[in-house]
């Protein structure tokens, strides 16, 4: 029986020729991810803000009228109100943090509960206090920050100088584009969303680690092989590996992106989109970030190959 290949076992795809179009892409698009973060900010859920989500399904006969529900939930006075339409009529309302504690956000659900309940059912119902957020969002960022610290030393000692830094740099730009995401698609970002960004760096130093161990395996075989026919070689011989993993993990994402439900349905969707970022960084950033830095070869600094000297000679 013949076995599924996705990619040929004996390529020679120059991928490195096609760094001068990604480094330019992958800054241009990391730069406006930034400028993004500090104009528009994160698109925070009720885990970090505060405040009462609820979710309404509208109820046999009844149709779902966003536009009347959040007409209705702005008059109650609470402030500003988020309204979203949800799959298969469902309708998210988000109240903001209300003074008082808990009393105030019982107020919310006591209007909610009558102005809703004759035309819809309250599927999710989830309240967080000014205390419990500010925990959260402490606790998540010094989670995140100790993980992706403690991979970046992980990465420093795993490999030589050069090898450590252009995984650490690829790293860095993945959990960056992944930020940028969010921004730029205004999924809610929550405890979940932290999750995804932590599984996404441990997938991006898989397939980092994955290509740079071939590299270092060659670079003691071919101890003067230029930098750019080297890395080539590198991904070539992986390439096969990195395919399928990257497809087989796309293809359950896939799944809880179209089946999972809204629960989990920003995670997901960030999964699936962490998967390609990753499998793009580590052939088209982390890689030909070796080039620039300089790799050290069998104890001499490899560089890409001068064929001048060699057009003379013919001449």
């Amino acid at each position: 029986m013949r076995l599924l290949r996705l990619w040929p076992d004996e390529s020679h795809f120059d991928f490195m020729r096609l760094r001068r179009f990604s480094f330019p892409l992958s800054a241009f698009i990391s730069v406006a991810t930034v400028v993004l973060f500090l104009q528009i900010g994160l698109n925070f859920g009720i885990d970090f803000k505060g405040g009462t989500l609820v979710e309404l399904r509208p109820k046999p006969g009844v149709t779902s009228d966003v536009g009347a529900v959040r007409h209705t939930a702005n008059d109650f006075g609470f402030g500003e109100t988020e309204v979203q339409e949800l799959g298969q009529g469902s309708i998210s309302v988000r109240f903001p943090l209300q003074a008082g504690g808990e009393t105030g956000q019982t107020l919310v659900m006591q209007k909610a509960h009558a102005a809703f309940d004759k035309d819809y059912a309250f599927d999710r119902v989830e309240t967080v206090g000014p205390r419990v957020s500010g925990e959260l969002v402490q606790s998540g960022t010094i989670g995140v920050v100790l993980s992706v610290v403690a991979v970046l030393l992980y990465l420093w000692f795993r490999f030589e100088r050069e090898l450590a830094l252009g995984a650490i740099v690829g790293t860095l730009h993945d959990i960056v584009i992944t930020v940028g995401l969010f921004v730029i698609t205004r999924i809610e970002f929550n405890m979940t969303s932290i999750a995804a960004i932590l599984t996404i760096v441990g997938y991006s130093l898989n397939e980092t680690v994955v290509v740079f161990d071939r590299t270092r395996e060659l670079m003691r075989r071919y101890k003067t092989m230029p930098t750019e026919e080297l890395l080539n070689l590198s991904i070539n011989s992986t390439m096969s590996r990195t395919v399928m993993t990257a497809m087989s993990t796309a293809l359950s994402l896939l799944a809880l992106v179209l089946f999972g439900g809204e629960a989990i349905k920003g995670f997901s969707v960030v999964m699936l989109a962490g998967v390609v970022i990753c499998t793009y960084s580590a052939i088209f950033v982390s890689t030909p970030f070796l080039i620039y830095i300089g790799l050290q070869a069998g104890g001499t600094r490899v560089q890409p190959r001068d064929t001048s000297s060699l057009k003379q000679a013919a001449e």
